[in-house]
């Protein structure tokens, strides 16, 4: 059973007692004491390069991000008392193949301040939020990284890309479907409302979907946040279908390029329930007057626009990266929580350094898709695809993002039987391309 008690749950010994021997205090920091909490948000913000956060941002944190898990690591011989490391965790579900959720142990703020850096602080926070999230049976822990380099020794690996487009307007006219319901401006403050519903609705249409949070919310929206200058530009245009129920929301601001070549439109949130709202949201934003570029991050790499409008080359992804990093921590519960797209019998051979997930697992898929999953110490059933892997390359293929053919010629899964990666991508493959809109 899950426990959901995670706020009351006690500092990991073994991290505690590592960084003691260097003089250093791992503590869970009261959120209830406000002195304690600012302290540790204004170090958080800096360990970003972030400037001092505002006494406005500071009070709506205080009170916001109050339901997370806040641990900090102090050095009693620093000159202020201050964190000299931030990290905060929570549990939430992660969309997965299937139309469902797991519950996944966030972890989001880690930071290490430069004057303590190569001092093994971040292996301590990370290996005891692990151990933590394992204590309070979770099955795996997700993370959204800053840095590429850093995660991959604790296990996580990504399994959902983000890609940032790029669309020139002036050659892309649309030759997707037409549609019948109604645009409306709508103000900031209902903007909101539209916003949290929406993205409730269809949070677990893609895998790898997490659920926003009610400050993260406002700072889309324009409700919150210090930069005056982007609140002033926000826009916020709804679909609503034929019955006059909302369907689709864009969140976007607009720039001046420069006087010939016109207006930069760049789309900051766009969520839609219905195949009619996102056609007719990308239309309205692609056909703005005087627009010649619409750029939109945080997008699937794999986006219906690009098939919508008359020129294929006018829309391009000019950035692909890593966006959510998973680490299993219980192989049977991660697994038996999602569905698959083909029935079979797979063996998974795991290594973990960390001995959470490791092991040999039997995975039978039935033919509805639904997956049991059980220790194997014998040999593999004749029938059986088998691989061998690292927990990092099983985070990696846990969504349906990642294909196991891919990993195999990398060199990082080896095909104990000849053709197991190409039962495993059959099985493991999600047909909606996971996607995770927002940071965390």
């Amino acid at each position: 059973m899950v426990s959901t008690d995670y706020l009351n749950a006690p500092i990991d010994r073994t991290s505690a007692d590592s960084l003691a021997a260097q003089g250093l205090r791992l503590a869970v920091v009261d959120t209830a004491d406000t002195a304690a909490f600012e302290g540790w948000l204004q170090n958080e913000a800096r360990g970003f390069h972030g400037p001092t956060e505002s006494r406005e941002i500071i009070d709506r944190q205080l009170t916001g991000l109050a339901y997370r898990r806040t641990t900090a690591v102090y050095d009693p011989a620093a000159l202020d008392a201050t964190p000299v490391a931030t990290l905060s965790s929570w549990t939430g579900p992660l969309s997965v193949p299937g139309h469902t959720s797991v519950p996944a142990w966030s972890i989001s703020g880690v930071t290490v301040s430069p004057t303590h850096r190569r001092r093994g602080i971040a292996r301590a926070l990370l290996e005891s939020e692990l151990r933590t999230a394992n204590s309070l049976g979770l099955p795996l822990a997700i993370l959204t990284v800053s840095e590429a380099t850093i995660y991959a020794r604790y296990g996580f690996a990504p399994a959902v890309m983000a890609a940032d487009w790029t669309i020139d307007a002036r050659r892309a006219a649309w030759t997707g479907p037409a549609t019948h319901g109604r645009l409306n401006y709508v103000t900031p403050e209902q903007a909101r409302i539209d916003l949290e519903t929406l993205l409730e609705s269809v949070r677990l249409e893609s895998p790898g979907q997490v659920e926003p949070w009610a400050l993260q919310l406002d700072r889309i929206t324009g409700l919150m946040g210090d930069d005056k200058d982007r609140i002033k530009r926000i826009r916020a245009i709804r679909f609503d279908d034929v019955a006059g129920d909302p369907q689709g929301l864009a969140i976007y601001t607009l720039s001046e390029k420069d006087p010939l070549f016109g207006y930069n439109l760049d789309i900051e949130m766009l969520v839609a329930a219905t195949d009619e709202a996102y056609a007719a949201l990308w239309r309205f934003l692609l056909e703005q007057d005087l627009v010649s570029t619409v750029t939109a991050k945080l997008r699937s790499d794999s986006e219906a626009v690009a098939w919508q409008i008359s020129d294929f080359r006018a829309a391009r992804v000019t950035a692909q990266r890593d966006h959510l990093w998973t680490r299993i921590l219980d192989v049977k519960a991660a697994l038996e929580a999602r569905s698959y797209s083909a029935h079979g019998s797979i063996v998974l051979e795991v290594a973990d350094p960390l001995g959470f997930a490791e092991g040999r697992f039997l995975l039978e898929i039935a033919d509805n898709g639904v997956g049991t999953v059980e220790p194997l110490f014998g040999d593999a059933p004749h029938n059986a695809a088998v691989i061998a892997l690292s927990v990092n390359e099983l985070g990696a293929l846990y969504l349906g993002g990642v294909s196991a053919v891919t990993l195999t010629r990398a060199g990082r899964i080896t095909e104990v039987r000849d053709g197991s990666a190409t039962a495993v991508d059959a099985s493991f493959r999600s047909a909606v391309t996971p996607w995770l809109s927002t940071w965390f």
